[in-house]
């Protein structure tokens, strides 16, 4: 089936249309549909966003499919809650999300020349701080965003006002400084200042975000992946060891590390 055909738009809209109409039924007749608030649904949103995320990690397209339905859904609901006052309704956004596009593409539909997408980008976080009002370029950055997100967006809207290093080597010398300012809290083994200590944990790890950007590496999608592969490990070592009738804590570490090793050589989708 050829879903880039123009012909599929009827298609596309009806089905969209369908969803408005479920909707509004199960908004009027069915009991937890008729309970829920933004607020309510505020948690649920988080988790289904991250359900997209993590079919999206394993590449799984149908499941991918089925969390965009679900993650749909929820702003169609809140649009649907809004309506109700009388505040916006689904219409309002699409409309309001287009002409954001449209504005913050005038290299598409203005007389703006681009020569890359680094120029794409600034000029996206320009117009992006003049519509807000916002008096930081860093004011658009949701202070709710995990961490090594946060960290991300951070330097990209630094780098967006034209504050950034020049090369990645120096990116990296900041890396190895601030290594050493991590270690030198470290006297025999013990932390002489926990609090600063902390302090310099967290400018390394800054620092190796920037570096990460750098080098074309999303931290965050890494970290998961290596965190996905530590799982699968140690889930082999579980079941090797279950297997031969002990248990972990009756395993010396040399014991665990020969399942580990094992489990290094493994596939990457632990098929045998």
């Amino acid at each position: 089936m050829d879903y880039l055909s123009a012909n599929r738009r009827p298609e596309q809209l009806a089905a969209f249309g369908r969803l408005l109409d479920v909707l509004d039924r199960l908004r009027a007749e069915c009991p937890w549909d008729r309970k829920q608030t933004m607020s309510s649904l505020r948690h649920l949103t988080i988790e289904e966003t991250y359900e997209l995320s993590d079919a999206i990690l394993r590449n799984d397209l149908p499941d991918v499919r089925k969390e965009l339905g679900d993650v749909l859904l929820h702003m169609v609901f809140y649009a649907r809650i809004a309506s109700e006052t009388g505040q916006f309704d689904i219409a309002d956004v699409l409309h309001a999300q287009c002409e954001k596009l449209i504005h913050r593409h005038p290299h598409i539909y203005g007389d703006v020349e681009v020569s890359s997408e680094e120029d794409v980008k600034r000029n996206w976080e320009q117009l992006k701080l003049k519509e807000k009002g916002n008096d930081s370029v860093l004011g658009g950055v949701p202070v709710s965003l995990p961490a090594l997100v946060k960290a991300m967006r951070i330097q990209e809207k630094a780098r967006g006002a034209g504050f950034d290093w020049e090369q990645k080597e120096q990116v990296w010398a900041k890396v190895q400084e601030e290594l050493q300012e991590f270690g030198a809290e470290f006297r025999d083994g013990d932390v002489s200042d926990p609090a600063r200590a902390a302090a310099e944990f967290g400018d390394l790890l800054f620092s190796l975000v920037n570096f990460a950007r750098f080098a074309g590496i999303n931290p965050e999608e890494a970290l998961e992946h290596t965190n996905r592969k530590f799982i699968r490990r140690f889930q082999y070592l579980e079941t090797e060891v279950a297997r031969s009738g002990r248990l972990l804590p009756d395993l010396t570490l040399a014991e665990m590390d020969r399942y580990w090793e094992e489990a290094k050589r493994l596939p990457a989708d632990g098929s045998r």
